[in-house]
Parts: structure tokens; sequence; C-alpha cells
């Protein structure tokens, strides 16, 4: 079995100064930072493109290297066109199919290579302003109770493109314009993993010291506690830390001296999912589709497939303490190519509070187009319908805490599966983390076994050799 376009050596030069460029981005982004006609470290990108040299990479990593130039080319253009972002802040201690909880996100004004303006709001502020009743997808109705959807709640498909023209759409409902020149998802891990970058930081003002380890629970007990505890607080300024923490971070990144690891940390970011693109820009986004940094569900793939996709439905930050491990077998010997699948959830937490609760997901396992479920255990009866070319099962699955539930789904792939050369693609789900997966697979030359962590869409062959 071969593992396709696994772990590359970091490729140098040309992921520097792209690397510096787009770390700034993402941390700005997320972390609200607040600028007046900032220059976007203009005068360290200026020379990428003279840096752009041949080197002895396979093709995809070259790809990525294209892709980066691209991504600094256009934030620096000067062309006198002032282009709009929607950067979408998604906190994935609260999963969601497209990554976390919507919970704030950014406009941010670029022109000629500078930050002219930006605009931060609570999800909570813009959703006010819909009137419009749009009824939300069933487990929002069924697990939530929730009546009308809303923007907080857009980010529901596990295609970006398809959450990105959805909160595009509630964007104009709240009255604004949605001409956007692209959208930005941003998830909450790329705080803690840029602090392993910086090292611990304090923010003026604050008393808390913020590491890599402790960062998303030490920042969300400053912005979320003391107000969920004492509902009369008021909460105007409540996120004030965020704009403050951004220039602390971004600081220290600009006096990194060892600059090639913030490269690698950009890069890692884009391939697991925890940023993902959606231009309008045909060439640009292109780019970004050729290496898989648009968070599409692959829609042209005709082999077998696997997607596993978790909405946290507790309302609560409990996916910080849930570790997910996957068994996948599949035996090609029966009448019809069947599949045992396993997804063990165990919950850390050892008790319930603000932050946390058991566990409630609404579960779409998306499997090929014409597949039939056999069996299950551990998960509700299921919802079975089709989306981008696939047939998903849909499950409510609880977990207590400090404990474990392994859902367990037997189905049949159409028969066809039997005549091909086996190859499977397993997407993953942005915001989930690094799920350890082992994967059994028997035909008539025998049985085969891949073990590794899911970091970012796997793409496995099995040779018979």
């Amino acid at each position: 079995m071969n593992n396709i376009k696994g772990g590359k050596k970091f490729f140098k030069k040309r992921l520097i100064i792209g690397g510096v460029f787009l770390s700034l981005i993402f941390v700005a982004g997320y972390y609200l930072m607040t600028v007046d006609k900032k220059d976007v470290i203009l005068s360290s990108i200026s020379a990428f493109e003279k840096i752009f040299r041949l080197l002895p990479v396979e093709k995809d990593t070259k790809d990525e290297v294209a892709a980066i130039n691209n991504l600094a080319a256009e934030f620096i253009k000067k062309d006198d066109i002032e282009k709009r972002f929607l950067i979408l802040l998604q906190n994935n201690m609260e999963l969601r199919p497209g990554g976390g909880f919507l919970g704030q996100y950014a406009i941010l004004k670029i022109k000629n290579g500078e930050v002219i303006s930006t605009v931060v709001e609570d999800a909570n502020l813009l959703d006010q302003r819909i009137t419009t009743k749009v009824v939300p997808p069933y487990p929002f109705t069924r697990m939530m109770s929730i009546k009308k959807w809303k923007f907080r709640d857009s980010n529901f498909s596990p295609d970006f493109p398809t959450n990105t023209e959805k909160a595009k759409y509630f964007y104009r409902l709240s009255g604004g314009n949605s001409n956007f020149d692209g959208v930005i998802a941003v998830n909450s891990d790329v705080f803690a993993n840029v602090l392993k970058l910086t090292g611990p930081i304090t923010v003026p003002g604050y008393a808390t010291e913020f590491t890599s380890e402790n960062a998303v629970l030490k920042l969300e007990e400053v912005v979320e506690k003391a107000y969920i505890e004492n509902p009369n607080i008021d909460t105007t300024n409540r996120k004030a830390i965020m704009k403050i923490m951004a220039n602390v971070i971004i600081e220290k990144l600009a006096h990194i001296n060892n600059i090639p690891k913030i490269s690698e940390f950009v890069l890692e970011e884009l391939r697991n999912k925890n940023v993902m693109f959606n231009f309008n820009d045909a060439q640009l986004q292109a780019s970004i589709e050729k290496v898989h940094w648009d968070g599409k569900v692959a829609q042209d793939w005709n082999d077998d497939y696997l997607m596993m996709v978790d909405a946290n439905m507790g309302a609560l930050k409990s996916d910080y303490f849930i570790d997910r491990s996957v068994s996948y077998n599949i035996d090609l010997t029966t009448e019809k190519p069947t599949v045992e699948l396993k997804i063990l959830y165990k919950h850390n937490a050892t008790y319930g509070d603000w932050r946390t609760s058991d566990y409630h997901s609404y579960l779409r396992v998306y499997v090929p187009k014409g597949s039939t479920l056999i069996d299950r255990k551990m998960v509700s009866y299921p919802l079975i319908d089709e989306d981008f070319g696939k047939t998903y099962f849909g499950f409510i699955c609880h977990v207590l805490i400090n404990g474990q539930t392994e859902a367990y789904i037997k189905y049949e792939l159409p028969s066809e599966f039997k005549e091909k050369e086996y190859r499977l693609l397993i997407q993953k789900q942005s915001g989930v983390g690094d799920v350890p997966i082992k994967v059994h697979m028997k035909n008539s030359k025998g049985e085969f076994d891949y073990e590794g962590i899911l970091k970012k869409d796997l793409n496995l062959e099995f040779s018979e050799n």
C-alpha cells in the first residue's frame, strides 16, 4: 500500500517570505487586529517572486509553493483596486461541519498592499439584523430547538464553497454588501499552534500567561466564563483582549529568527484545513483548488470514499476534550464489498462545567453513492440522503463525560466496486485535529493494512505485488 503524497521535506527559500506573510494574515485575522493603513509587510515580500526558483521537489510540493506565491502576489498587488475579504473566525472547540462554531467574523479591506480598514463583529450582532425566517437543517431543530437558521450556524456543510455561499447569503439578509473578493475561514487551533513558534506570551492589562498548551482554554476563560456565570456584566468589551493579543503575537513573529519554521507552520495549517480559501478570481482559485486548500468535498472521485463529519449540537466547547480514532475494514470477497467502520470517541473531561458537558454530535458518514446501510450500534436511527454525489448516513451520537462511545456502522458498497483496482480517499473534516486511523482491506489476493494519522486528506492505493 502506498500513502500518496505524504510527508515531504521542507522546501526552504520559496516559502520563507510567503510563510511570514500568511502567518501574519492568519493571526491578524483570527485575533481581530485593528490596523490603520498598516503595510502588510510589503517591504519583506516584495522580493518574493524574485526568489521563485526551481527546486528538486515533487510536483504537488511545487504546486503548493506556486499557490503560496499567488496568494502573496494577490495581497501585495499595487493596482489601485480595493479588495474586500470576509474572514470567518471559527472556534473548533465547538466543532461544526465546516470547522468550528462561527462566533466572530471580520471584514478586511486591502489596497495596494496595505490593510486600509478592518471591521470585526460578534456573529450574534449580525444575526440580530436578520429578520427573514430561514428554516434550519433538521439537526438544529431536533437537537437544539433552533427555529431560525442564521449566519452563526451557516457552516453546516463539510464543503467550504457551500458554506461560503451560505455565509454571504446571510450577510446579505443582514443588510450587508456580500460582494467579497474572497472568503477565508480560520479555526482557533491556529492560535495554539502559533504559540509553539512564539513561545509563551503575556498581554498588557491581563495577568494570564498564554502557552501553546493552555492558550485556547485560558482565552476562553477570559472572554466567556465571567459573563456566563454573571449575565448582568456588560459584554460590550469582553473580547478586547483579542485585539491587544494580536499585536503581541505579530510583534513576536516579526522577530523570530527561524523563518523556515514559520513557513512550515503555515503549510501545516493549510494542509490540515485549519485555514481554507475561496476567491472570486478564477486563476487564484484554481491554484488553491490544485493543492486542496479550498475545502471542497471531492465530487470527481469514482473509487471508494469516506468522510466522517461531526456537528457539536451541545452548544458548549466539549470538542477540546474529545479524542477520536477510526478503524475501517473492507471485505472485497463478499457478494458486494462490505465495510465495517468504527469511530471511537473518548471524552477526557472528568466533570461538567460552564465549558463542557456530555458530548452530543450529529454525525454524517459520506460514502460512495448507492451504498446501503446494513447495521449500526451506539448511534441513532439514521437519516439517509445524498449530497455532493455521495450517499450519507446521518446519526445522533452521544458520549458521556469521562467515558467513551464506539460508533459502529456497517454498509455495502455498490457491486461494481469489486471490478476496480481498489483505491480509497478519506477526506478530513476541518477543525477535527489529528485522528489515528487503521485501514484493513481483504480481497482474493490476501489482506492488506495501513495505520497512520489522519492529518489531511488521505489517498490510499493497495498494491497486490
